[in-house]
């Protein structure tokens, strides 16, 4: 009899030891997923840094072109690529900084784009017109690494936050990770006027 109650403790201690690696396990790998995707998602705005220096010089071709906008393009290019963010500290509020910035390198990008509609030459250009494409394809790019960081982040958050693996995952130290976020007044419709 008392080599049973051995036994049982025995078998609910490997149960609970094999499912304890389990869960770690699991929560490494979607941590690591993380991690890649993040990866992704800065190579996609490395890839747009890398294309403006390019869009800028063949802008500034045009010597009447508006300097000031130029400018504000690359002040805030340089902002936004002083912004790293440790894949180790994917917080709402480090994500939050990386995005602003972003954000704004986005605004001076649109506002160059519409200053460009003044230079029909311009718009003529062929390096020009390739670099707007590849400019598209890379927000393209960014929109879709985007989505999947949140996806990968969803299915981490809601992975430590179920029983019993939120008592592994405070145990072995998982926290939640940030969510990139609409950009603010994304949800009005944008006022067209002819």
């Amino acid at each position: 009899m008392k080599n049973k109650g051995i036994w049982i403790a025995l078998g609910v201690a490997i149960i609970l030891a094999i499912y304890s690696i389990s869960s770690y396990n699991g929560l490494v790998g979607k941590d690591e997923a993380i991690n890649g995707q993040w990866a992704q998602v800065e190579a996609a705005y490395q890839r747009r840094a890398d294309l403006i220096p390019n869009l800028v010089n063949t802008v500034k071709g045009y010597a009447d072109f508006e300097q000031e906008t130029l400018t504000k393009v690359i002040e805030a290019r340089s902002k936004a690529t002083s912004i790293q963010v440790n894949p180790e500290n994917l917080s709402p509020e480090a994500i939050g900084q990386f995005q602003k910035a972003q954000e704004g390198l986005s605004g001076a990008l649109s506002r160059l784009l519409v200053t460009i509609e003044r230079y029909p030459d311009l718009k003529a250009n062929q390096n020009f017109r390739d670099l707007q494409a590849e400019l598209t394809n890379t927000e393209n790019k960014i929109a879709f690494e985007r989505n999947k960081f949140n996806k990968s982040v969803q299915a981490f958050n809601g992975k430590i936050r179920r029983f019993p693996t939120n008592v592994f995952a405070g145990a072995f130290g998982f926290d939640q990770h940030g969510y990139f976020e609409s950009v603010e007044g994304a949800e009005e419709a944008p006022e067209v006027q002819f």
